[in-house]
């Protein structure tokens, strides 16, 4: 092989998507390379030539135009183009003059079609959309963690041991004996359709001690009088780590798994534990084993190793962001415990909101405090706020201490304002919907992610379907709403350029947050609002928009992509913070990046635009007043 040759191999080997071609196919490759070298200013390929070749840029830059001769891109080192035309009619579809004097290797139209046809990575890479490119970042990543391909049946070793609800605890007891298991359903035979018992409840060697021996029951106790009802269950078409979310959320070890009602299984914590890529199983039991503030305050190196290692361990920013919320949801529950403790039972019934990103399950280390009071409708001020500001002090400190720092915008509990009667919070939220201002949008884009995590956890139900009934058709608030979902746009420049910014310690950055994952949520918001949706976690909501088909073909799994790759972005550079001793923030510095992770997070933020574009042409915010 030539000289030149080698030093074609050479740069091939070190860009994609060569990089994963096999020796054989690359120095075939560069063997049929014809190096040409324009001049800046001079034309390359003209809109209708006949497409012969693909081109890869050695060196200097060109601009790519559309036919109408509107600038669409600007390529440097290491880019291509013609792949439109060698993959569709043959003919270039997009014009490409020499910015500055460039090096480009021509490769001919049949080693690109052998490579395309038989290289399923190059393929994937150079096809059509710059949205293929980040579809197969995530599917790699997602296909290294176990967590997000184990389906819930397959941890089921048995078939579930169940009896009648006419059972006896003794014989309870004795089934458990005889099978050698630590729980057991109660089921009801007796329903409409024969030969399916329905779940009833469950009981478990804890309930045979804590409610049978401790109190001295009888035996022969109904063992409806004993068990769980209200039973938290998992599907066994559900995956692995929903089913370890689930056990996060609820602080339970034990999970009936069901097939169209009827239960199979039981997975237990020690079924899920081998594939919990973090232990938060330990770190939420550890949570609630705390009798004070200073306890739990200690736990946070642990909830930032907990944090890093999931990372670290390729996990998804979907089960990074629901692990981290089921973590906080456990701080502000054991808070509430120990506030309760120190001040008494409260004199009327409430529930404890979490809103924001908690809420959603999209919580990371980097994050505040969103929350607020739903309190009974026969509160008076006079004679109940004194306690429940009290226990919103209290528990919001602790979440302070707990590395959940202040709301700078005082939407906690603590605050009068967020301290209300249901039927208050009703009334408020219909007049958010019905009769939108600037200052209630904004609380809307809060308040509107909202869950039950203490007390009366059905109130927060019910506000929730409030919101998806009233705002579903309302026009005038969904448009309003597009508008301040449109405030915030990706930072990309005309040349799809990075747009970085000094921010803090850093010099030239983005805030991957205010830019990035925070218009997504809010867009996907919108259109969730429009449907109906009840989902708080954004993929969630993804979803019901998807089916409900409002978005173009393709289009919601792009924004899919996108909240993922950009998600784990914000991870990872948090997680490194973390690494190198420094206190994690969501600042990136795109100059950090590999290059791969550069141009796909360019595509992220491309997809986030689109997606904003086509929100404003759905909704028509401009009309809005």
């Amino acid at each position: 092989m030539q000289v030149e040759q080698l030093e074609i191999l050479d740069f091939l080997r070190a860009h994609r998507p060569f990089d994963e071609l096999t020796e054989e196919a690359l120095q075939r490759t560069a063997a049929a390379i014809d190096v040409r070298y324009y001049k800046a200013g001079e034309r390359i390929v003209e809109f209708g030539d006949s497409a012969e070749f693909w081109h890869l840029i050695r060196s200097g830059s060109v601009e790519v135009f559309r036919r109408n001769g509107t600038l669409y891109n600007r390529l440097t080192e290491g880019g291509f183009f013609g792949e439109f035309g060698l993959l569709r009619n043959g003919r270039v579809r997009f014009p490409v003059v020499a910015l500055e004097d460039a090096l480009i290797y021509l490769i001919p139209r049949d080693i690109f079609a052998e490579l395309f046809d038989t290289h399923e990575a190059f393929a994937d890479y150079v096809e059509v959309e710059d949205k293929t490119r980040l579809r197969q970042a995530l599917s790699r990543k997602e296909d290294t963690h176990d967590l997000l391909s184990a389906m819930v049946g397959t941890l089921v070793g048995r078939a579930a041991v169940t009896l009648d609800s006419s059972a006896t605890v003794r014989e309870v007891a004795q089934r458990m004996s005889e099978e050698g298991v630590s729980s057991l359903l109660i089921v009801d035979e007796h329903t409409d359709v024969p030969g399916l018992p329905l779940l009833a409840g469950i009981i478990t060697d804890r309930d045979l001690r804590t409610r049978l021996v401790a109190p001295g029951l009888s035996y022969d106790t109904p063992a409806t009088k004993v068990m769980s009802t209200g039973v938290v269950t998992v599907n066994h078409n559900q995956l692995a780590f929903e089913a370890m979310l689930v056990m996060l959320r609820h602080n339970v070890h034990h999970l009936p798994v069901l097939d169209k009602q009827r239960p199979v299984g039981v997975v237990a914590l020690s079924d899920i534990i081998r594939y919990e890529s973090r232990n938060s199983l330990f770190l939420v039991g550890s949570i609630y084993r705390q009798q004070s503030q200073d306890e739990l305050a200690a736990l946070v190196p642990q909830v930032r190793a907990s944090f890093a290692r999931m990372v670290d361990e390729d996990a998804s920013s979907r089960l990074v962001g629901s692990a981290m919320a089921a973590i906080g949801r456990s701080f502000k529950q054991r808070l509430l415990e120990l506030a309760e403790a120190e001040l008494g039972p409260p004199p009327l019934p409430y529930c404890f909101l979490a809103l924001g990103s908690m809420a959603r399950q999209e919580q990371l280390i980097v994050t505040d405090q969103d929350n607020a009071l739903v309190l009974d409708n026969r509160f008076d001020p006079a004679q109940h706020d004194a306690y429940f500001k009290a226990l919103a002090t209290f528990v919001s400190d602790g979440l302070a201490r707990c590395g959940y720092s202040y709301c700078t915008g005082g939407v906690m509990a603590t605050n009068e304002k967020w301290r209300q009667p249901l039927k208050v919070w009703e009334r408020t939220f219909s007049d958010w919907i019905e009769h939108p201002t600037p200052e209630s949008l904004l609380n809307a884009g809060i308040f509107f992610d909202l869950d039950g995590v203490w007390g009366r956890v059905e109130w927060a139900a019910r506000l929730g379907e409030l919101i998806a009934r009233k705002a579903k058709g309302n026009s005038r608030f969904l448009a309003c709403m597009a508008r301040n979902a449109l405030l915030r746009t990706p930072p990309l420049g005309f040349f799809k350029d990075f747009v970085v910014e000094s921010d803090g310690r850093h010099t030239r950055a983005i805030n991957i947050k205010r830019r990035g994952t925070a218009p997504l949520a809010d867009l996907i918001r919108v259109h969730a609002l429009a449907v109906g949706s009840k989902a708080l976690n954004s993929f969630e909501r993804l979803k019901d928009i998807i089916d409900a088909a409002i978005l173009p073909l393709g289009r919601g799994q792009d924004i899919y992509d996108a909240l993922e790759f950009i998600s784990m972005v914000r991870a990872r550079h948090q997680a490194d913070d973390l690494a190198a001793g420094l206190e994690p923030d969501n600042s990136i510095e795109p100059e950090k990046l590999s290059e791969f992770e550069r141009k796909s997070l360019r595509d992220a933020f491309m997809i986030l635009g689109h997606a904003q574009k086509f929100l404003k042409y759905r909704y028509q915010p401009g009309r809005a007043n």
